[in-house]
């Protein structure tokens, strides 16, 4: 991330909390590069790699299979990459600006409450956008190749207002996990880090094997066949809570080294 100075953002003068929080706001969205327009460039180029992709299929098929050829495109994985990145974004900025607020006398509730919102806009931003970019590839019919990108099975197909909560409901997700994954490093450092990832394989190695020893496999697959993608990631507000909630309680006790 780019250098933060003193004259960017003063966090010392800002008098009421709800200006301290939006005060903690702007100093997130300092780097604007490295908050908004890389994860831009990246799609974007994900997109051209994909659309290279369709466009040699579409060449190398008769046109009575094309449609054929390209309805594996459904399945798609691409678009989940914006997701991995707001998980590196939640990380850093525990990481990197965290440290800076605190010597601008930022207490930890108000740079928790300004780094949340910040997550909040940046996660309505990005699923706006990402799903006007899936009804505009449904108009297009795939960008005229018969593609599938922003619209992939696992986004529902339900139209622009199922996109969009999914994908909103998604990026928070990995935002609470990466700033909590972020606050236990700066609480308990590497150690720390490495017994939580313990602990949380162990669970799920435990839950797979409950299912398993239970013959409840195809309980399961019903779950997920009858829950949909909506569904499914409604769930996941459950888990954002719980990393939400965490990520507070640990920061309050968190403090920069070296």
């Amino acid at each position: 991330m780019t250098a933060i100075t003193p004259e960017a953002v003063n966090l010392r003068t800002t008098p009421a909390s709800a200006q301290r929080i939006w005060r903690v706001v702007r100093l997130n969205l300092v780097n604007k590069y490295t908050t908004i327009w890389v994860p831009i460039m990246i799609m974007g180029f994900i997109w051209l790699v994909n659309y290279l992709i369709w466009w040699i299929i579409f060449v190398a098929t008769e046109p009575k299979d094309r449609a054929h050829a390209l309805e594996g495109t459904q399945w798609s994985g691409g678009g989940f990459y914006i997701f991995v990145y707001m998980l590196v974004v939640g990380i850093q900025v525990i990481s990197m600006t965290f440290p800076f607020a605190l010597g601008y006398s930022v207490t930890r509730r108000d740079f928790y409450l300004g780094s949340a919102l910040t997550f909040g806009m940046l996660a309505a931003g990005y699923s706006i956008g990402f799903s006007v970019l899936s009804m505009l590839e449904e108009a297009t019919g795939g960008w005229g190749l018969g593609g599938h990108l922003f619209t992939s099975v696992y986004f529902g197909g339900g139209g622009f207002w199922e996109r969009l909560f999914i994908v909103f409901v998604s990026m928070l997700f990995f935002f609470f996990v990466g700033s909590t994954s972020g606050t236990i490093f700066m609480r308990w450092r590497v150690n720390g880090l490495l017994i939580a990832m313990a602990i949380l394989v162990l669970l799920l190695v435990g839950l797979v094997a409950l299912i398993t020893f239970t013959g409840n496999w195809p309980a399961v697959g019903s779950w997920f066949m009858t829950m949909g993608p909506t569904g499914v990631v409604a769930w996941l507000l459950v888990p954002t809570a719980i990393a939400a909630v965490a990520g507070f309680f640990i920061l309050r006790r968190s403090t920069p080294k070296s």
